[in-house]
């Protein structure tokens, strides 16, 4: 999936994330079977109202991808930033992009307390990264080139692409569920074939909403697992690169420990970047919870655990 770049392939973690989105291609394929099975006994209109949500879910994933780099500065009120005006940043990507042999993107600035930094655009050519300045005061040239590069990774594996086709199938069951809930409410289910009422047969509307919480809540939990991964291998390819996988390391900890600082209504505020963040924004408590599911990235400890084989594959090298 990577780009011609110089980030280092991680085949372990391609497989697993090669893996859950075959899961997700066998449950959009039960979800299709069952949709095509209900139909045989649905209105003709239920049919259309399925059609309608498989095409409206189809252009929110196509506008999210063509248009994630604008929406994503918009929600973080970043500002694009020139080398005049940001000379230490644009340095620093600047040398990031030669190791990686890749486009430079365009650079934004967020004035915001919260450390964080993310990247994204459909490619290479239309990417753009985004550092906050809570991000750039608490962090080393050497630290933030470190960030810089796992964020750079994410370009050059086009995870915005990977994570928007994985994104399909959980977007179209929500809008099935919101129709489905709608039709019932306003009395559009119960309807057998030919329309007519079925007495005590369970309503249409209710099994394909049934149906859809089902994959919805399947396809979230795998989604959420996929995002793991890749924040995995954007870490690894990010630490290669540089060869300083105790930068990232340290820089981890300290975005970790300026998150729990920041008031929990302002994380709240900050909580729709999250699955593009280096750093999700809430409050770690360390350790592993139920929570840990939810998660659109791995637990710190996991993270650094994994940036520290990185650095003895860098020692046996050498």
């Amino acid at each position: 999936m990577a780009a011609r770049t110089r980030y280092a392939p991680d085949r372990g973690l391609t497989a697993r994330m090669t893996a859950t989105m075959f899961l997700l291609g066998l449950v959009f394929v039960g979800f299709v079977a069952a949709i095509i099975g209900i139909g045989a006994a649905t209105h003709a209109s239920d049919a259309v109202i399925v059609l309608f949500a498989v095409v409206l879910a189809g252009g929110f994933a196509i506008g999210s991808l063509f248009y994630s780099d604008k929406i994503a500065l918009r929600t973080a009120g970043a500002v694009e930033v020139s080398p005049q005006q940001a000379p230490e940043l644009h340095g620093i990507v600047d040398r990031v992009c030669a190791l990686a042999d890749m486009s430079k993107p365009r650079i934004a600035i967020a004035r915001s307390p919260l450390p964080n930094a993310f990247a994204t655009g459909r490619n290479a050519d239309k990417a753009v990264l985004c550092v906050t300045t809570g991000l750039m005061d608490r962090l080393t040239p050497a630290e933030l080139e470190g960030v810089i590069a796992h964020e750079m990774s994410h370009v050059a594996h086009k995870d915005v692409q990977v994570m928007t086709i994985a994104s399909f199938l959980a977007i179209v069951a929500a809008l099935l569920i919101r129709f489905s809930f709608y039709g019932e409410l306003f009395g559009g289910g119960g309807r057998g074939r030919g329309g007519n009422n079925n007495g005590g047969a369970l309503p249409i509307f209710l099994i394909i909403m049934g149906v859809s919480i089902v994959v919805y809540a399947v396809s979230f939990l795998l989604i959420r697992m996929l995002s793991r991964y890749r924040e995995l291998a954007a870490d690894r390819s990010g630490a290669l690169l540089t060869g300083q996988p105790s930068e990232l390391k340290s820089a981890l900890i300290k975005v970790s420990q300026g998150i729990n600082r920041i008031p929990t209504r302002d994380l709240r505020a900050a909580e729709p970047l999250n699955a593009f963040f280096f750093a999700p924004a809430a409050h770690l408590t360390g350790g592993k919870s139920l929570s840990s599911i939810f998660s659109t990235h791995p637990s710190l400890e996991r993270r650094l655990a994994e940036l520290d084989k990185v650095q003895q594959q860098l020692n046996q090298g050498r």
